[in-house]
């Protein structure tokens, strides 16, 4: 079984320490050679300019292919599509395009009035301007806004005819969650590729929060183990064997790309990696 292609996405540091664990985890992962790379966009906007120096740092100095997150969250549509052109002109190739989260205070998203009201009308004018590879965010599970699973994979084919080209899933914690959703696209007409997303769980009590809010099924038996890990001291050693579990289960089905979130801790993503069997390239003239 052939080594997945891998992509990873960060955040963008709002403090100074922050600053260094994105820096230590771009050079930690930054060798295990990803096709790509995100940078999230916070909720309203809030790491607009934080995204940009992000994205361009990380492509100038570490020659990764990044691709930045772009949301219609209050900002008029002026102002989304320069955020795109300033990105254009520092030679970043791709977008993640996303409708966004509701700012903070606010329980759902609503459209500035003079801005997108939608993710595939801001994919419509990315795509317009012939500058970007776009790729755009899917739900394997139903979305918190959508009527139902039918809903959920009719919207996402409404992005990718809007001109995406490729989509990364919400994480899931069982294989099988997103086999079935692979499915559905695909009897919807849906070619494109979809990535499944993979959430290292780096605190149980974080990823089961995250969970709830936005829709993923928690299993019970994963949450049994766990508590008996948080219990026993062995959180760190399960989630490794989980993730691994699930990623070779997903190879084994024919996945061929896996995005990791790695909440800019990178040691558990590159353990992961490890036990998959992607390891830093080495040249021969460096151990001759």
């Amino acid at each position: 079984m052939a080594a997945p292609r891998i992509s990873f996405e960060f955040f963008p540091p709002q403090t100074l320490d922050a600053s260094f664990r994105l820096w230590e985890t771009v050079q930690t992962l930054a060798p295990l050679k990803p096709s790509f790379v995100s940078v999230t966009y916070g909720a309203g906007g809030t790491t607009r300019k934080l995204t940009h120096d992000a994205v361009t740092t990380i492509g100038a100095n570490f020659g990764l292919n990044v691709a930045a997150h772009l949301t219609c969250v209050e900002a008029t549509r002026d102002e989304t599509l320069d955020i795109a052109r300033t990105y254009a002109e520092a030679g970043v190739t791709e977008i993640v395009a996303l409708r966004g989260d509701a700012p903070k205070g606010t329980e759902r998203f609503t459209a500035h009035e003079d801005g997108f009201a939608s993710s595939v009308e801001l994919i419509e004018a990315l795509a317009g301007t012939g500058n970007f590879t776009l790729r755009v965010g899917a739900y394997p599970e139903a979305h918190p806004d959508a009527a139902d699973m039918a809903a959920n994979v009719a919207w996402l084919k409404r992005k990718i005819d809007a001109g995406a080209s490729s989509a990364i899933t919400q994480f899931f914690f069982e294989a099988e969650t997103f086999f079935r959703f692979r499915d559905a696209c695909a009897a919807a007409g849906i070619d494109a590729p979809i990535i499944p997303g993979i959430l290292p769980v780096i605190s149980w009590a974080g990823a089961r929060r995250f969970a709830e809010r936005c829709g993923t099924s928690i299993p019970q038996w994963l949450d049994d183990a766990f508590t008996a890990a948080v219990r026993d001291g062995r959180e760190e050693l399960l989630a490794t064997a989980v993730a691994t579990e699930l990623c070779d289960d997903l190879l084994r089905g024919g996945v061929e790309d896996l995005h990791f979130y790695t909440l800019n801790r990178p040691h558990l993503t590159r353990d992961i990696c490890f036990a998959l069997g992607i390891v830093p390239e080495v040249s021969l003239q460096n151990v001759a």
